[in-house]
């Protein structure tokens, strides 16, 4: 593996997030979820853990806050309520609406 594949790994890393985003905005479903916990890392970046149920069936995910979400902490803290979108069909695809 070379340094340029190095670059174009995290290229299309990134490439994939925004996909399976707009993907998830477009077409996902919406449910209620419940923040469990937050996290920040070394880099600065807002790391939110979040539970939701679908049909009876108990999902747990992560997320790194965008700016947009960051500037409203308190729906972002422990406990607070959320909208989750995910994917009818791969249930465990989610981010937070």
């Amino acid at each position: 593996m070379g340094l340029f594949d190095i670059f174009r790994r995290k290229k299309e890393e990134e490439n994939s997030t925004e996909k399976r985003r707009e993907f998830l905005l477009t077409k996902g479903r919406i449910c209620d979820g419940t923040i469990i916990d937050t996290e920040t890392t070394d880099a600065g970046e807002e790391i939110v853990y979040y539970f939701y149920q679908i049909q009876g069936v108990d999902f747990e995910s992560s997320e790194i806050l965008t700016d947009e979400q960051k500037k409203n902490p308190l729906k972002y803290a422990p406990g607070a309520k959320v909208g989750v979108r995910f994917d009818p069909r791969n249930h465990g695809n989610s981010i937070l609406d």
